[in-house]
């Protein structure tokens, strides 16, 4: 779902706020069990870091999003699944290895994390209030994986039928850029964890040009932005 615009002539007033994460890792839902990655931040782990910044439980305001990575690897890491019956006090509740406990897994990790976000209206404004001083710190995907604020300034979206996709997140049918690739993200994820939305996203991991938009704005650069509500 894309929201309206402000006014007649199709134009929205905002906030472009870029970050930049050294290492993140973000884990795709459709492998449950799986440490099989997504290759951008979904919608909800971008709610979740501005929720962090504004101390709220959730922030589910339509957000425009960009993002691409340096780089990519492979890390391997030791699992301890923990018992369910809260068992095995000796070991702190952790199931023993002999019987199906501690194991390594693959898990694949980004590099020079790049994200672009875009916000307008009153809850714009609060959010870009927040990230100038945020009430928790700032993470991208897992608890270590730390995300460095670049930039936060005013911008204009004005409605447009093309504009540069680059490496834009945009909804399925967006636009007909031939590189992109069809991912299912999770929209956003209930505070209790408990409920998740998935939704179709196009990215394209090859940065592409002008081509033809649906229900995409532009903001100053020429880049398009398609506004994603949860």
């Amino acid at each position: 779902m894309i929201p309206s615009a402000d006014d007649a002539t199709g134009s929205r007033r905002g906030w472009r706020a870029d970050f930049f994460a050294p290492v993140a890792s973000f884990r795709d839902p459709l492998f449950p069990g799986m440490t099989h990655g997504l290759p951008v931040p979904p919608p909800s782990t971008v709610r979740g870091l501005l929720a962090a910044a504004s101390g709220e439980d959730v922030e589910n305001l339509p957000v425009g999003l960009a993002s691409w990575p340096q780089g990519s690897g492979v890390d391997a890491e030791t699992y301890h699944p923990i018992a369910a019956d809260g068992s095995n006090p000796a070991f702190s509740g952790r199931v023993r290895a002999v019987k199906g406990g501690m194991t390594i897994r693959d898990r694949p990790f980004l590099t020079g994390v790049r994200l672009t976000v875009w916000m307008t209206g009153p809850d714009g404004d609060r959010l870009a209030t927040a990230l100038r001083r945020p009430r928790w710190p700032l993470r991208l995907g897992r608890s270590q994986d730390i995300v460095h604020p670049l930039g936060l300034h005013r911008t204009r979206l004005e409605a447009a039928d093309e504009a540069v996709v680059g490496h834009a997140l945009a909804p399925a049918g967006g636009h007909d850029a031939p590189q992109a690739t069809l991912h299912r993200m999770a929209s956003s994820i209930s505070p209790d964890r408990l409920a998740t939305r998935l939704t179709e996203i196009l990215w394209c991991e090859e940065s592409a040009g002008i081509h033809q938009v649906t229900g995409a704005f532009r903001d100053e650069d020429g880049q398009a932005v398609w506004l994603l509500a949860p």
